[in-house]
């Protein structure tokens, strides 16, 4: 009962608080300092996670061997995904891997509300699977976590959906900016991946909230970039062709990143049975890791080397330690890696473990940069391009290839490196990445999922709009129904208590068989002699179209525009529910739009 007494008070005094904002605080006042307080509990939020990925991983990594294989790297990874998926079935009770598209999911259906328990359950499931080695970044799950943050304090606040969009993506820069130092990429996550517009009513807040995040992991960690990058060779004008070249290449790269990420994930889908998944996954991506050690978590210890020169220390910790001075073997065992790294984070979370692909198209990315000038460096073509410049331009290059965010991946690039004398050629691989990889796939890694299920808001305001509106809230259910037994007598009965022109014909089931359209039977409705004789099912047509009832309203508006009709029927699986016309979705469509713009 003490408990209870007290909850009761709390929320009392709460709402007290709650209601002498919304008197006295202008809303636009109240949402930036939210977003003050957003970026500082999601700032925190990322220095946790951090904190307890490197404190896991730091403990079972002590005593690793250089020279040689690590056995140990054969268990622990089944050891994390095994206690992650118990974390989630048993005390989260939610799915909550793929957190970058929840986040837009619930931005795009769920008026950006977010559980309570979204706050911490992506971050102690990440830091468990990234910790034992889960071949995944924490960029997904504290992208998710910061939404949640954001989105559950509008609440508290009875904030309006516009306003929680705005709280959500403000959490989510804030969380990008804590966990890499780089307030400009987390406001430009969120305006690019997020697709969160960039309006006078936005901006200011997702600037406040990443800087906000930031700030809190300089005073946390210091002022040094996340990357150690040192620029030992200045960047000419004459490699020019060279980075075109790899901003192509880094294209296809990202191409194959995205392609192998979806065939893996549709392989662990058609699995029914959980422990399989752990099986499959858990023993696919430990032989990867024990073969492979770079593979190991996040993989950030391996990019540092790459942007440091030290390539020979890639094979620390592998069977292949001491082929690590033969030039092609150094080249193979980096593509191999390359190749199969997302092959390892579709294994991590395919069986059960939780964490993002942020990180891995990072990793990806600096392989595939160093690689490419590694191989030309040593062809005796007399080329002398510098690999570590060349490994920090692929990572902008894959990361905007993948998550179709271009001036996301020059900025991030830049600030968690300090590579800024770089930016004309970041500025080239990431263009020509992003270009090649649109000609083949239209949508990010993050939006495809929710593309194919209409479930997607974009930057367009008219798909947006059509978006945010279901088939269900449009449909109009007062027209009479009649069925084909019906004489024109019922017919005409039905017509003089009834203020419509069109009228379903349905079977005793309730499945649609035709309408009946005023018009059409304007000519015989005033002759009695027909009364008995004409029957419903002479005189009914086949509408122009039906409107199933999980149609997407661009799939609807497409099929008005085809049939050029105004009014078309409603079926779920041939049931009659109700119709549809063009008056009431533009109705609607202007009502959203005003609420959508404001």
């Amino acid at each position: 009962m003490a408990y209870k007494e007290h909850h009761n008070i709390f929320t009392e005094k709460w709402m007290e608080i709650v209601d002498w904002s919304s008197r006295h605080i202008k809303q636009r006042s109240l949402v930036i300092i939210l977003a003050l307080a957003t970026g500082v509990v999601a700032g925190l939020a990322a220095q946790l996670l951090k904190f307890l990925i490197h404190t896991i991983s730091g403990g079972l990594r002590a005593h690793a061997i250089i020279t040689g294989a690590n056995y140990p790297f054969l268990i622990y990874p089944m050891i994390g995904i095994i206690l992650t998926t118990l974390f989630v079935k048993f005390v989260v009770k939610d799915n909550i891997s793929h957190g970058v598209t929840r986040v837009l999911f619930a931005i795009s259906r769920r008026k950006s509300r977010l559980k309570k328990k979204n706050m911490y359950a992506s971050l102690v499931a990440s830091s468990i699977t990234i910790g034992f080695g889960g071949s995944v970044g924490a960029e997904g799950p504290i992208v998710f976590t910061g939404a949640a943050i954001g989105s559950n304090l509008g609440q508290a606040f009875r904030l309006s959906p516009k306003l929680l969009m705005i709280l959500c993506g403000c959490g989510a820069a804030a969380g990008i900016a804590g966990i890499f130092r780089a307030p400009i990429a987390g406001m430009l996550f969120t305006l690019e991946v997020l697709m969160i517009d960039f309006t006078g009513a936005t901006v200011m807040p997702l600037l406040i909230s990443s800087i906000t995040g930031a700030t809190v992991s300089y005073i946390l960690e210091g002022y040094n970039a996340e990357f150690f990058f040192s620029q030992s060779e200045p960047f000419m004008t004459r490699k020019i062709p060279y980075s075109i070249l790899l901003g192509i290449t880094c294209g296809f790269v990202s191409l194959y990143f995205t392609r192998m990420m979806n065939m893996m994930e549709n392989f662990f889908r058609k699995i029914k049975l959980r422990w399989v998944k752990i099986c499959i996954g858990g023993v696919s991506l430990a032989l990867l890791i024990f073969l492979m050690p770079p593979l190991y978590g996040e993989g950030y210890e391996a990019i540092n080397m790459l942007l440091d020169g030290n390539v020979t220390h890639i094979f620390d910790g592998s069977l292949f330690y001491f082929e690590r001075s033969n030039i092609w073997m150094i080249s193979l065992f980096i593509a191999a890696i390359m190749l199969t790294k997302v092959i390892a984070t579709s294994c991590t979370n395919g069986a059960g473990g939780v964490g993002g692909t942020f990180a891995p198209s990072l990793f990806v990315g600096a392989l595939a940069g160093f690689l490419f000038a590694y191989c030309l460096n040593n062809l005796d073509w007399g080329i002398d391009i510098s690999n570590k410049n060349f490994a920090l331009m692929g990572m902008a290059g894959v990361m905007s290839g993948v998550m179709h965010a271009p001036l996301m991946a020059i900025f991030l690039t830049a600030e968690m490196t300090g590579g800024y004398n770089l930016f004309l050629p970041l500025l080239i691989v990431s263009t020509l990445s992003y270009m090649t990889i649109k000609i083949f796939e239209p949508y990010s890694i993050y939006t495809m999922r929710l593309a194919k299920q209409g479930d997607l808001l974009t930057h367009e305001k008219d798909k947006s709009v059509l978006t945010l509106l279901k088939v269900d809230n449009v449909i109009e259910r007062d027209f009479k129904e009649v069925h084909p037994e019906m004489n024109l007598k019922e017919m005409v009965d039905i017509i003089s208590c009834s203020n419509r022109n069109l009228y379903p014909v349905t079977d005793k089931e309730g499945n649609l068989k035709g309408i009946v359209l005023l018009d059409d039977i304007r000519n015989i409705m005033f002759r009695p002699d027909l009364y008995k004789k004409m029957h419903v099912s002479r005189f009914m047509s086949e509408p122009p179209a039906r409107i199933e009832i999980t149609m997407t309203m661009e799939e609807v508006m497409e099929t008005f525009d085809k049939t050029n009709a105004w009014n078309l029927p409603v079926v779920d699986n041939g049931k009659y529910i109700g119709f549809v016309s063009k008056s009431k979705i533009f109705n609607s469509y202007r009502r959203v739009l005003r609420h959508y713009c404001d």
